[in-house]
């Protein structure tokens, strides 16, 4: 009997273990997302779109990083749409910064 319980436990712990990590991956994704949304948003501005042009450029980003795992695909997308506007490494920085903010916005949701 002792052994059953510890299989349950064992199983429930899994279960638990399994949950958590999905979760998280979901938080992730979702912190990713809204990054890629909010740099698509400071993009716009650089190119002098507002409205629902800023907001359908910025759809255009966050679907820019599933086309290849990573984001250079966004970096790259970014960077040949603003032309010159900004550096590779300012888009990068930009995104570290966007991704520490939709992290702190999706976890105040959560």
């Amino acid at each position: 009997l002792k052994g059953r319980n510890d299989m349950t436990t064992f199983s429930d712990r899994e279960q638990a273990f399994e949950a958590k990590f999905a979760h998280d991956e979901d938080l992730r994704f979702r912190a990713q997302a809204r990054c890629n949304k909010i740099l698509g948003l400071w993009a716009a501005e650089l190119l002098d779109l507002s409205g629902d042009a800023a907001k359908s450029y910025a759809a255009t980003v966050v679907s820019a990083d599933l086309q290849e795992p990573g984001h250079e695909d966004v970096v790259r997308k970014v960077s040949a749409d603003l032309k010159g506007k900004a550096t590779d490494d300012v888009i990068r920085e930009k995104m570290a910064l966007f991704l520490r903010q939709a992290q702190k916005e999706i976890l105040a949701e959560v």
